[in-house]
């Protein structure tokens, strides 16, 4: 990345555009199969009006989207395109019920792959083979595709991505005469070395409404060779590898995390270290932003290094990669108004305007874009550079949780229920026997599953 900056900055490399789409209209009907085919595309302008549903609260985020809607409007004169937000959790709710009363919007995103195949199981999106293709097969990653991919059709296209990886602060790591940690041991040592004077190791937190533990536990026994699910797709958390990893994050809540974390949410939790109340943590680069917004007096101790593994010489992997997707609306009536649109998202311009919305905790989905000088021309870039190739590496590397079997229902409702979460607090609160826990809990996620998937 560094490199990346540098040349193109010096030679002053011109930002390429691609055609846009928004002006035309394609026709579309509707497969035996339920797949959308596309037929030519006419001179018609376009005419309708659509919903979309997105995720992105945060004033930037939702600005960018907003102003690509008008843009597109303005010059689509006949199309009226009204934007609804809910936040993640709200989102899941919206559309869960909306298949009962109809209310549904065109297109929308999803909170990443998984929720992608829940939608599928529901039998609610369309394939979006055509727009991929329009955009530019190449330009996105095959992982993150794959991820997407169900009976060889795609369902949701990639809008940007991330990747969790270890977050530390480097100025209490110097004061305690302490290493970056390379290893779990070395990891859990640290943070209980660095809990103290106010300041906590690392927090570990169990509510049920969020997915945290599922996140923790996934990361550790990833780190071991092992996996959530078995081969067969039933869940998997009394394996030695999850049994181990249920033991150490027990510690780790024990030992250096703020005791109220036991209920809190991702938000809550990753605020202790934005507030720089924990001296680690694992997320996404987000972590820069949060920081920058709530204690820019230490973001320059900021930074990332690869998860933690269970012995230094074992090599550098990811747990968890997420790509955030756009996705069709079977209910839809107009599909050439929602694939333009869709289109015109991923233009240069707009495209780019939407990125820096949250620099480094958005990557680009769009490999071109990611050499893009206009992209790489942003302060929190390149003055974070190295923390974007800690990043961009488990984002190539990686796959969902659970998703090493591939995109599946059942690796979405390991981590949606909040067992994993309620076996942590009754291990935690009730003192519960692990091993007794861990059995209750893959039992009820193996009902779940068996209730839940068609």
């Amino acid at each position: 990345m560094k490199k990346a900056i540098a040349t193109l900055l010096a030679v002053g490399l011109a930002a390429s555009l691609f055609a846009g789409c928004g002006g035309s209209e394609t026709s579309s009907a509707q497969t035996a199969e339920g797949a959308t085919s596309t037929a030519a595309e006419t001179d018609a302008p376009l005419e309708g009006e659509i919903t979309f549903w997105h995720s992105f609260t945060q004033g930037a985020r939702m600005d960018a989207i907003q102003k690509a809607a008008d843009a597109f409007m303005q010059e689509n004169p006949g199309v009226k395109i009204n934007i609804e937000t809910y936040s993640w959790g709200d989102f899941n709710t919206k559309w869960n019920a909306g298949i009962t009363t109809g209310d549904l919007p065109d297109i929308s995103t999803a909170q990443g792959t998984g929720e992608v195949v829940e939608m599928i199981n529901a039998g609610v999106i369309n394939p979006v083979d055509d727009i991929v293709d329009e955009i530019g097969r190449d330009r996105f990653s095959a992982n993150a595709l794959a991820d997407m991919t169900v009976d060889g059709a795609v369902y949701g296209i990639p809008y940007y991505s991330h990747a969790q990886v270890m977050w530390y602060r480097t100025d209490l790591l110097e004061a305690a005469g302490l290493e970056i940690p390379q290893t779990w041991d070395e990891f859990y040592d640290a943070a209980v070395a660095l809990t103290k004077d106010g300041t906590y190791g690392a927090a570990f937190s169990c509510s049920p409404n969020d997915l945290l533990c599922s996140r923790y536990l996934n990361y550790y026994v990833v780190s071991a060779g092992g996996s959530l699910l078995n081969d067969d797709l039933t869940a998997n958390l009394t394996s030695p590898e999850a049994i181990d990893g249920i033991n150490f994050w027990v510690n780790v809540y024990k030992n250096c995390s703020p005791a109220e974390t036991i209920n809190y949410t991702v938000n809550d939790h990753a605020t202790l270290f934005y507030q720089g109340t924990t001296a680690f943590d694992f997320n996404s680069g987000f972590m820069i932003s949060g920081v920058q917004s709530n204690t820019p007096e230490i973001a320059e101790y900021v930074r990332c290094a690869p998860l933690p593994r269970m012995n230094a010489d074992d090599p550098v992997y990811s747990a968890e990669t997420s790509h955030i997707p756009l996705v069709e609306w079977s209910n839809t009536e107009h599909p050439e108004i929602c694939k333009a649109f869709i289109e015109y998202l991923y233009q240069d311009d707009n495209y780019i305007e939407f990125i820096h919305a949250v620099p480094v905790g958005m990557l680009p989905a769009l490999s071109d874009i990611a050499t893009n000088e206009a992209y790489l021309n942003d302060p929190t870039i390149q003055e974070y550079s190295d923390c974007v190739d800690v990043i961009q590496e488990a984002v190539d590397n990686g796959h969902a949780i659970g998703f090493e079997h591939g995109p599946t229902p059942q690796a979405s409702y390991l981590t949606s229920q909040g067992v994993i979460e309620e076996m942590f607090q009754d291990i935690i609160t009730n003192g519960t026997d692990v091993e007794t826990a861990a059995k209750a809990a893959e039992d009820r996620l193996n009902e779940i599953f068996d209730t839940m998937i068609a």
